[in-house]
C-alpha cells in the first residue's frame, strides 16, 4: 500500500497533521491529506458545527483540536458533538422544534394598545400596563394589525 503524504495548499489551516480547512474564492473546503472531503454549500455556522462534530465523532480529531484551530469554546464543540450523536445531521439542518406562537390579542386589547401607541407611549410601557410581552405587541405591529404612530 502506498503512503499518501499530506500535501496541503499554502493557506490551509491545519486541524490535525492530516486534516485541514482551506478557503479559495469564497469556497470553503475541508481536506484530509490534501484531498477534499467536504465542501459546505456556504460558510454557515450550522455547516461548521455539523462537520466539526462529525470529525470528532468519527475519531478524525479531538474536541481540543477544533477549539485550538478555530478559537471556539469547549462548550460549543461539546454541545455540537452531543447534538450530532443524538440526532445526527437532522439536528443541525432539520426543524428546530420551537413552536414560536405569539400571544393572542383580543380586539378590545388591540384597540387599547393602538390608542396608547397613537398617544406616543412606548411599546415597553404599553406592555407593562397591558401585562403582555413587548414581543406580542411588536408581532402585531409587524403583522399590520396595530399601526405605529406616524
Amino acid at each position: 500500500m502506498e503512503l499518501l503524504l499530506p500535501i496541503f495548499p499554502k493557506d490551509t489551516t491545519l486541524i490535525t497533521p492530516t486534516i485541514g480547512i482551506f478557503e479559495h474564492d469564497g469556497i470553503i473546503t475541508y481536506l484530509q491529506s490534501g484531498l477534499p472531503i467536504y465542501t459546505p454549500p456556504n460558510d454557515s455556522l450550522d455547516h461548521f458545527r455539523f462537520f466539526t462534530a462529525k470529525l470528532v465523532t468519527m475519531g478524525r480529531c479531538r474536541q481540543s483540536d477544533i477549539v485550538r484551530s478555530f478559537g471556539v469554546s469547549v462548550d460549543s464543540v461539546a454541545r455540537s458533538v452531543k447534538l450530532y450523536k443524538e440526532k445526527g445531521e437532522s439536528g443541525f439542518f432539520g426543524p428546530d422544534g420551537r413552536s414560536g406562537k405569539a400571544h393572542k390579542m383580543l380586539p378590545d386589547r388591540k384597540a387599547r394598545v393602538q390608542k396608547l401607541i397613537n398617544n406616543g407611549i412606548s411599546v415597553y410601557r404599553i406592555a407593562k400596563k397591558e401585562k403582555v410581552s413587548e414581543g406580542t405587541i411588536r408581532y402585531w405591529i409587524k403583522k399590520g394589525e396595530i399601526k405605529k404612530k406616524q
